[in-house]
């Protein structure tokens, strides 16, 4: 009986886990890994990083949007300081925002210069950390779901 309900467990858990995946951005000089949450889904999109009081090195989360176009994002209920990296659908960096957490309303907008498909969040200065600038190129790797 128990090995049947840790069995249960076991396939529950790895079915409801988030879904995972690498993006590598090529600056020029090498290739930085990036272990990114997925966020394609409305509700995953509207919180993001909401209420996260720190995200590991070399990690963040990858909003997908249905179509390529100008995205607006903002600091509401955000706890720490994000690079906005934001990307086309033919994966070049198209845009680089620097945000603060939101104080007070209203937050600042931090709207896209180009239409981007993909919008990743990651720690702030990680940008200027690993020389990532608009021009370099991003690649999606698929690690497990």
């Amino acid at each position: 009986m128990n090995k049947i309900l840790v069995s249960f467990l076991l396939i529950f858990l790895i079915g409801c886990s988030k879904s995972f995946n690498e993006i590598l951005i090529d600056n020029g000089k090498e290739l930085i890994k990036v272990k990114v949450e997925i966020a394609d889904g409305n509700d995953e999109r509207r919180h993001g990083l909401m209420l996260r009081t720190k995200l590991d090195e070399n990690s963040g989360m990858l909003f997908v949007f249905d179509e390529e176009n100008y995205q607006t994002f903002w600091m509401k209920n955000t706890l720490i300081p994000l690079d906005m990296i934001f990307i086309s659908k033919n994966m070049e960096i198209v845009d680089i925002k620097s945000a603060v957490p939101c104080k007070e309303d209203p937050c600042t907008l931090h709207k896209s210069a180009r239409p981007a498909k993909y919008v990743l969040e990651v720690n702030g200065n990680f940008t200027s950390r690993n020389s990532v600038i608009v021009g370099n190129k991003a690649e999606i790797k698929k690690l497990y779901k």
